[in-house]
């Protein structure tokens, strides 16, 4: 029990950065997507760039991964009402430190369309289909501050295709594909 508290800790420890880097949605519920002419320059190339086609950009290689390998916006989809926002962050070597076999940590948030709310309540799980075809078992995410989120193994080189199912807190069944490439 106590090897399972300290992991935690240490878990949540080295996330620390990831929490602070997330985006607070909370504070956004009010706002206006489709009137970005009222938004100052910076704002809007910075809303434009999340949802843009990333493997079209300088300073990343095609897969959407940034060249420093951190964190990487893997895209934003909209199905049936909801907005999924996910990331994915390498978290091997601090993992390993641990002795833990988990490479990466995504991150997907969740906000409806209609009302530009969070959605932070419901089920939440992804499954991988690795480069070589083969799939892994779902993995659960977990609700944490205002998204949902998983450590996953993604060790081989290669494309990863995420795929993310949901029954959110209005019932409905969603899922969502999203992508990645390890180098």
């Amino acid at each position: 029990m106590k090897k399972l508290i300290l992991i935690s800790v240490l878990f949540a420890f080295v996330l620390s950065p990831v929490f602070v880097l997330a985006m607070d949605h909370s504070k956004m519920k009010d706002m206006d997507h489709s009137k970005m002419e009222d938004m100052d320059h910076d704002k809007k190339k910075e809303m434009e760039h999340n949802t843009m086609d990333h493997s079209k950009m300088e300073g990343m290689d095609h897969s959407g991964m940034a060249m420093d390998g951190d964190m990487v916006m893997l895209g934003t989809l909209v199905v049936d009402g909801v907005k999924a926002s996910a990331h994915v962050k390498n978290v091997g070597k601090a993992m390993a430190k641990m002795g833990m076999k988990q490479t990466h940590h995504l991150m997907v948030n969740f906000v409806s369309v209609e009302k530009g709310a969070p959605i932070a309540k419901g089920k939440v799980a992804v499954k991988i289909k690795n480069p070589d075809e083969s799939e892994a078992k779902p993995v659960k995410l977990m609700g944490m501050d205002g998204h949902f989120g998983a450590d996953l193994v993604l060790q081989e080189k290669g494309v990863y295709h995420l795929y993310v199912g949901t029954k959110l807190e209005d019932g409905v069944k969603r899922q969502f594909h999203f992508h990645t490439e390890v180098k």
